[in-house]
C-alpha cells in the first residue's frame, strides 16, 4: 500500500455542480468527501447553504459538513486542523479523498499551508468583537490604519472580517498580521498525488441557475432555517449570520423588507461572490484545471 494521499480537488463557483460530480467521482474511486466549503460547515444552515441532504450523504461518507455551531467562529486555521487529521486517516488507511466547495482560501490552506499566526485567545477576540459592536465598517479601518498600518494597506476599507481578523491578531501579539505572512508551514496537500478542478459554467447561465436555486431554497424552508438562526440572537459579526441570504431573510422576518426583495437581493448577493469566486481562483490558484460542468467528469476520469 502507498503511504501517499491521492486527492481530487473539485473547486468552482456556487451552483456549479461540485457537490453532484464528487459523489460521482467517490463512488467511483470509493473515497470519502471532504467540504471545502466555510459555510456548510454550520449545522444551523443546511438549506440555504446547499449542503448535501441527508439522502446524498447516504451515497458516500462526507466529512466536515454540519459539524460546528453558528455561535462559533470557524476560522480557516481550525478548518486546516480538521481537514489534516482527516487527510491523515485517509492516507492511513490508503482511501482516496475527494475535497469540494468554493472556498478559495480552504483550498489555498491545504495546498500551500498558512501562516503560522499565534491563536487568539477567545478572551481577546471577545473583547474585540464586542468593542467593534455598532460600529460602521470604516470607524474599524480607521482604527486598524493608526493601529496596524502595514496590514491596513493589504486589506479592503470595507471587509469588515478581515479587519476584526487584523485588529484580533494585534490584540493578541502585538504584532501586524503581515509580519506573519512569510512564516508558512507546508499544507496537508503539498506532496499528495492530486488532480485539481476548477468548474467553470458559462456566466448567464450561472446567474440563472443561482437565482433558480435561491427561490427553491425558499421553497425548501430556507425561511424557517433562518427564523429558527435569528431566534438565537447570535452576533450578527458571526460567519454563519452573513451566509448568503440570511442577512436580507432577517430584514425580511422582522418586518423590514418585502419577501420579494430580500430573494433579488440574497440573489443578487450570491451572483457578486459567485463572481469573486472566479477571481480569486484565476490568481491564487493557478495549479487547477478549469472545465465545463458538462465536461468535468470526463476530464476527472481521464485524471485518475
Amino acid at each position: 500500500m502507498s503511504d501517499r494521499l491521492r486527492a481530487v480537488l473539485i473547486a468552482g463557483p456556487t451552483a456549479s455542480g461540485k457537490s453532484a460530480l464528487a459523489i460521482a467521482v467517490a463512488q467511483r474511486m470509493g473515497g470519502l468527501i471532504v467540504n471545502a466549503d466555510s459555510m456548510q460547515v454550520y449545522r444551523d444552515l443546511r438549506v440555504i447553504t446547499a449542503r448535501p441532504s441527508l439522502a446524498e450523504e447516504a451515497l458516500t461518507p462526507h466529512l466536515l459538513y454540519g459539524h460546528v455551531d453558528g455561535a462559533e467562529n470557524y476560522s480557516v486555521g481550525r478548518y486546516l486542523a480538521d481537514a489534516t487529521r482527516i487527510l491523515d486517516e485517509a492516507r492511513a488507511e490508503g482511501r482516496p479523498v475527494i475535497v469540494t466547495g468554493g472556498t478559495g482560501l480552504y483550498f489555498k490552506a491545504l495546498t500551500e499551508g498558512l501562516s503560522d499566526i499565534p491563536p487568539v485567545p477567545e478572551t481577546v477576540r471577545q473583547e474585540v468583537r464586542a468593542q467593534a459592536e455598532g460600529r460602521e465598517t470604516p470607524h474599524l479601518f480607521a482604527d486598524l490604519a493608526v493601529r496596524d498600518p502595514a496590514s491596513a494597506a493589504r486589506i479592503s476599507p470595507t471587509d469588515r472580517q478581515r479587519i476584526l481578523r487584523a485588529l484580533e491578531v494585534f490584540a493578541a501579539t502585538g504584532r501586524s498580521l503581515t509580519a506573519f505572512r512569510g512564516q508558512r508551514k507546508p499544507g496537508p496537500l503539498a506532496g499528495a498525488a492530486r488532480s485539481a478542478f476548477f468548474l467553470a459554467p458559462d456566466r448567464t447561465e450561472l446567474g440563472r441557475r443561482i437565482d433558480a436555486r435561491f427561490t427553491g431554497m425558499i421553497d425548501a424552508g430556507a425561511l424557517d432555517e433562518v427564523r429558527a438562526l435569528a431566534a438565537r440572537r447570535l452576533d450578527p459579526d458571526l460567519p454563519v449570520m452573513r451566509a448568503h441570504g440570511v442577512p436580507w431573510l432577517i430584514r425580511h422576518l422582522a418586518g423590514n423588507l418585502a419577501l420579494d426583495a430580500a430573494i433579488a437581493e440574497a440573489q443578487a448577493d450570491t451572483r457578486r461572490y459567485a463572481k469573486r469566486q472566479f477571481t480569486f481562483f484565476r490568481h491564487q490558484l493557478t495549479g487547477f484545471t478549469w472545465v465545463t460542468p458538462e465536461d468535468a467528469e470526463n476530464a476527472v476520469a481521464a485524471s485518475l
